[in-house]
């Protein structure tokens, strides 16, 4: 089992998928003989040509139009968002259409497009390129969310969403692309949609998180653990729908919850969480809910984005204090 990056697990996921089915697409903006910006489809149009792998015009309303009207005839596309700050240029053709066709065609056809996108900050790019978008696309019945944290769930996850019959947007933190590597097995698996994971187990408080946040949850957690608190990690992975069993089992377990999200807090994920907590478990809760999330402001400039993001530090002391309550 080889030792392998996030973006090596994603290029192993759709090479896998292409020759698995006939029906597999991928497209978008410079992913054939380039690679794609982060080289996430590097060698796959070489290996299997230019009408499986190809590229785009510059105009993402075209790229999900393309996709859409391909599920229609039983293809399987898998196109490519070069930056998911341009889902607005592409935002009717994921919510007005693939999300709604199921319905509205009463059951009769499928939906099964994987929209693939990089997004997150920390990688110092400019405007519009770093944006934490996924609430915009959660809000929206009909559509899945999935956000991987590591290579193994990465490629895993992405094999299950293509082979679903409905519309899946997988959204790849772009820092965690070649952060760190981890062992991935070299054949096809899944990982299950719609389940979160437990990534640590503890007594004392819940983190719940997605996403580069899971990474920054175990930095924290690791430093608490000095102290004799034990740390609990719930990894969502598909943010849309919520997986609200394994949230709330955890929360019952510890009475205590830490809910983190890179994102600006208003509207995102992350309430959708606390909401869960307060409906379904909130006389397990022995301290307030906490919450760890970006201030409610633009993504900054590169210059100030290490101070805007939220960090382990911000997630330890938060935990610590309602550990202490």
């Amino acid at each position: 089992m080889a030792q392998k990056t996030m973006i090596q697990a994603i290029t192993d996921a759709l090479a896998l998928e292409i020759e698995k089915d006939e029906n597999v697409l991928v497209f978008g903006e410079d992913v054939g003989q380039n690679g794609g910006v982060f080289r996430a489809t590097e060698g796959l149009q070489e290996k299997f040509g230019e009408d499986r792998v190809f590229d785009t015009p510059l105009a993402e309303s075209g790229i999900g139009g393309l996709a859409f009207g391909l599920a229609l005839e039983g293809y399987r596309p898998v196109p490519e968002i070069q930056f998911f700050g341009f889902v607005f240029e592409v935002f009717d053709e994921i919510v007005g259409q693939m999300a709604r066709t199921r319905y509205r065609m009463g059951g009769t056809r499928n939906m099964p497009i994987t929209v693939r996108a990089p997004f997150g900050g920390g990688v110092h790019t400019p405007e519009l390129h770093s944006d934490n978008l996924e609430g915009l696309i959660a809000q929206s019945p009909g559509i899945r969310v999935v956000i991987p944290s590591n290579p193994y769930d990465a490629k895993g996850l992405l094999i299950s969403a293509i082979r679903s019959n409905d519309p899946v947007v997988y959204l790849e933190h772009m820092k965690l692309y070649r952060s760190f590597r981890e062992e991935v097995p070299d054949e096809s698996y899944e990982v299950p949609l719609d389940k979160a994971a437990v990534t640590r187990e503890g007594t004392d408080v819940s983190i719940i998180t997605y996403g580069a946040m899971v990474r920054e949850a175990i930095k924290a957690a690791d430093n608490l653990a000095k102290d004799n608190i034990s740390v609990e990690i719930i990894d969502l992975r598909t943010v849309a729908p919520l997986d609200v069993e394994t949230i709330i089992q955890s929360v019952e377990k510890t009475g205590r919850v830490v809910v983190v999200q890179e994102a600006q807090k208003q509207a995102g994920v992350g309430a959708m969480v606390v909401s869960e907590i307060s409906e379904r478990a909130v006389l397990s809760l022995e301290a307030p809910i906490g919450r760890v999330s970006a201030p409610d402001t633009i993504f900054p400039f590169g210059q100030a984005e290490n101070i805007w993001l939220p960090n382990a530090k911000d997630i330890e002391a938060k935990a610590r204090e309602i550990a202490e309550f």
